[in-house]
């Protein structure tokens, strides 16, 4: 048994909260409510989860939520219009949707609606090229700055270290890469084609787990001294009802220097960093 250490999110995303809360406070004394235009398709678990979480950290930094729930089947000129309804609406701040949309949902046409400004969650082109240029502007995507939040807390560090990222989407795993690279980690990509993935995963000194696989990170991908970042939100096999990230945390604790619990890690962080940017792009409306 290592000399192992829990990276529980829950301080992190409490020190944001604070801070959000005050800052909306500061809105409203302006007259100014920050609001988020939220999306929703169909019923997926882990939409509905992660909405959940949403509402509750949005209602206690002070910002309204404008819910918009379609079923599973709506016809994609509905969401498109509500969208463009959004993003025209001056006294919306912030819009946001559930990825992915239905495989019959021209998704990336829809991303492309959102106002720059608006975009909170690195849905469109323009706020990931920000992102991969390395430039200031923009939103990254929230749970990618979850990610660099909680090692920035834990004072993990960075330079010149070798973090594995398993997973390559859009909306994790290569953001999330940039943002490593931009901290001067060595980067390495992994994926469902990488050949002899344990071993490339056990030469990691930070291994960040992207992939939404139940439990796939197991200890034969583990090597001591590891920090270990899951980012999975999965419906739990072993426990039907319940949500597990993509790490054997049993295994993780076996071996690992650290680790972040899930749900419990970087899910709470990701909406405190959610909500702080609804704020930041609140206070760019009002200026």
């Amino acid at each position: 048994m290592v000399d192992f250490k829990e990276l529980s999110g829950k301080p992190v995303a409490e020190k944001i909260m604070t801070e959000n809360k005050i800052r909306a406070e500061k809105l409203a004394d302006l007259g100014h409510t920050p609001t988020l235009s939220l999306f929703r398709i169909g019923e997926r678990p882990d939409d509905i989860f992660y909405e959940r979480s949403i509402l509750r950290h949005c209602e206690r930094a002070g910002i309204t939520v404008r819910q918009t729930l379609l079923p599973a089947g709506a016809p994609e000129q509905d969401m498109a219009k509500l969208l463009t309804a959004a993003a025209e609406d001056n006294t919306v701040d912030a819009i946001f949707f559930f990825s992915p949309l239905p495989k019959e949902y021209n998704e990336p046409a829809l991303r492309e609606l959102i106002p720059a400004a608006k975009d909170v969650d690195c849905l469109t082109r323009a706020s990931a090229a920000a992102v991969f240029c390395g430039e200031k502007r923009g939103f990254a995507p929230c749970t990618p700055a979850a990610v660099m939040a909680m090692l920035a807390h834990y004072e993990v560090p960075l330079k010149g270290r070798h973090a594995v990222v398993l997973g390559r989407s859009l909306v994790v795993g290569k953001p999330l890469a940039m943002l490593l690279l931009a901290a001067d980690a060595t980067v390495t990509i992994c994926h469902s084609k990488t050949t002899d993935l344990p071993s490339v995963c056990r030469k990691a000194d930070i291994l960040l787990a992207a992939v939404g696989q139940p439990r796939l990170v197991q200890s034969d991908f583990l090597a001591p001294g590891q920090v270990v970042i899951d980012v999975g939100v999965n419906d739990d096999p072993e426990n039907p009802g319940k949500m597990c990230g993509d790490v054997n945390y049993a295994a993780a604790k076996e071996t690992a220097a650290a680790a972040t619990p899930a749900p419990g890690g970087v899910g709470l962080v990701t909406t405190a960093i959610l909500c702080q940017h609804i704020i930041e792009a609140s206070e760019q409306n009002v200026r």
